[in-house]
């Protein structure tokens, strides 16, 4: 596979990462989740993340090292 191919292969394995987050955030499990991170943020003061904040931060890193693949130069 070459580089180019499967610099888009990151990319768009990326946005599909993305969209799971976003339907995730938005279904009543992604709420429930969203609450509790909340309480529990409240009640000892540490900080969390609701878990879809992960496929958000999954997805970004996939589609940034697919970009920046793509944006390398060939070297030799």
């Amino acid at each position: 596979m070459n580089k180019t191919a499967f610099a888009c292969l990151l990319i768009v394995l990326g946005a599909i990462v993305v969209i799971l987050g976003a339907r995730r955030e938005d279904s009543v499990v992604g709420l429930s989740d969203a609450v509790g991170t909340t309480l529990a943020n409240a009640w000892d003061g540490k900080v969390r993340q609701p878990g879809y904040v992960w496929y958000y931060a999954g997805g970004g890193g996939l589609m940034l090292a697919g970009a920046l693949l793509l944006l390398r130069r060939k070297t030799g």
